[in-house]
């Protein structure tokens, strides 16, 4: 079993890998996804994959007797887990709006932002000189 998750950890790695080498912003977020998932589930293979009991203590004794799930790797993937869905949640958000602002999702075409900061200052400077006018033909 951990053989073949080794190989599909490595299929997730290499899909995510090649996702974030596209010019597509929603592909690279696909592919962070991916290499989120491809940790949680290298994480959950080094903790060994055993059907053991709950690591607690029988009264009177030293150790866990037998087999039992080691729940460190559990606690670490879980916290991945958390993470991830924060750091994706972000991503979309920030993707959201870079296409709003932009109107693309394209990479190489989202460069440089100078122009988009250019027009951005130039129309606050716009309201900014409109609204005392306003006010001023308002009060009089």
């Amino acid at each position: 079993m951990e053989t073949l998750l080794a190989f599909v950890i490595g299929g997730l790695y290499a899909a995510g890998l090649y996702l974030l080498l596209r010019r597509n912003l929603g592909r690279v977020i696909l592919g962070l996804a991916l290499l989120t998932n491809a940790c949680n589930l290298l994480l959950f293979t080094t903790g060994r994959l055993t059907r053991g009991r709950p690591p607690l203590l029988p009264e009177g004794a030293d150790a866990p007797q037998g087999p039992y799930a080691d729940p460190v790797p559990q606690a670490l993937v879980l916290t991945a887990i958390v993470i991830g869905f924060g750091v994706l949640a972000f991503a979309l958000a920030l993707a959201f709006r870079v296409y709003r602002a932009t109107g693309t999702e394209d990479l190489d075409l989202l460069r440089t932002t100078d122009e988009l900061a250019a027009y951005e200052d130039a129309s606050t400077s716009e309201e900014r000189d409109e609204r005392p006018e306003q006010r001023g033909g308002a009060a009089e």
